[in-house]
């Protein structure tokens, strides 16, 4: 799903974070910025480096960004003399006419991956890897003109007082409505379309992993179809997380975050990790940022070991640092999609593929929910 629709949900979900006005946003630094010699190092930035260099952070609001300023850009701020103000939800029309108008006042931005993939070269510029440590981020994750905020994944979750004696094991038992009879929940957002419903169908009706892309949606629909009855949509990640606590659906496609926060609240289900897509956020800096150097020590700072664990801790979602180790409970552990058992089951996601073909997937997957 966008992350316009998730930063709906996490808006709803969570206390309102109060943002600092824009003003003073973007700022012109210094002529020069010294940030030590070297190779970089994630996590870490020269002392006072930054003085006098105003920055603005963005990102969706919610216990999400709270958790991103608590984790990493505070003690950014700190540690580099910068000035770092918070501002969102992220809005792609506001980044389009910042670099239309040659006036752009957002310098780091939480954005969806497929839409910065999309966007490299237009509306975000190359990221400066001189600059930025990515040695601990998973392979292939990092691109050109972002690297992941954080990951978290689409899942397969299932009632298991209903079919814990013979749990469903994969997608084609999701579709399997004689063998496991019920409700299920999938996303399904006019609009909008991601990865998860389509895949999931192809897979069930025997397609090869490797085969996915490019996606048949014509198949894919048939599938969906096959089950429309029995199919409950939702359209926010609190809605999602609703079906499962409410009982509404015996089985759901949704975040794991979101599935997480069910089970953690007493939802008697567990989750099916063969086959789960993997789904991050991206962070990036727009075309003409005034203050690019201070931009991307920002991102470096953030990618550290600790900031990630310490974001995890707060907000559930999986660091994207592969040396961190957040401190979390049972449950919480069991939800990192980064473990490495649950990473080796994850269904490759091609997210340029999706960038290079959104929005006609989009009219498609608007089309099928409306028929």
């Amino acid at each position: 799903m966008s992350k316009v629709t998730r930063s709906l949900s996490l808006a709803a979900a969570s206390a309102s974070l109060l943002l600092a006005a824009a003003c003073g946003g973007g700022a012109a630094g210094p002529a020069t910025v010294d940030l030590g010699s070297g190779p970089p190092q994630a996590g870490t930035v020269k002392k006072d480096a930054l003085k006098g260099v105003n920055l603005t952070f963005v990102s969706y609001g919610g216990v999400y960004q709270k958790g991103q300023q608590q984790a990493a850009v505070d003690d950014f701020a700190k540690e580099s003399g910068a000035q770092v103000l918070q501002d969102g939800p992220t809005d792609y029309a506001k980044i389009k006419a910042q670099v239309d108008s040659n006036n752009v006042t957002w310098d780091v931005v939480d954005s969806d991956a497929i839409w910065a993939q999309a966007q490299c070269g237009k509306l975000l510029q190359p990221l400066d890897y001189s600059i930025i440590d990515k040695s601990k981020v998973p392979q292939g994750l990092a691109t050109e003109c972002g690297v992941p905020a954080m990951q978290y994944g689409m899942v397969f979750a299932y009632n298991a007082k209903k079919f814990g004696a013979n749990p469903p094991k994969d997608w084609k038992d999701f579709f399997d409505t004689a063998k496991y009879p019920g409700k299920r929940g999938i996303p399904g957002v006019p609009g909008d379309a991601a990865p998860g419903p389509w895949e999931a169908a192809l897979v069930a009706d025997g397609v090869a992993p490797d085969k996915l892309y490019p996606l048949d949606v014509d198949r894919a629909g048939k599938k969906l179809s096959a089950v429309r009855s029995d199919l409950v949509f939702w359209k926010t990640g609190a809605e999602s997380q609703q079906l499962l606590e409410s009982g509404e659906v015996d089985m759901a496609m949704l975040w794991s975050g979101r599935a997480y926060a069910a089970v953690k609240n007493g939802a008697p289900f567990q989750i099916q990790w063969d086959q789960w897509m993997p789904i991050m956020d991206t962070i990036g800096v727009p075309k003409g940022a005034k203050n690019p150097k201070a931009a991307m020590a920002l991102i470096n700072y953030y990618l550290g070991a600790r900031q990630q664990a310490k974001l995890t801790e707060l907000t559930s979602y999986s660091p994207i640092n592969t040396d961190a180790k957040p401190n979390l409970d049972a449950l919480g552990t069991s939800f990192l999609t980064t473990r490495p058992d649950v990473a080796a089951k994850a269904l490759p996601v091609d997210a340029k593929w999706w960038a290079d073909n959104q929005q006609a997937l989009i009219e498609k997957w608007s089309a099928w929910l409306g028929g």
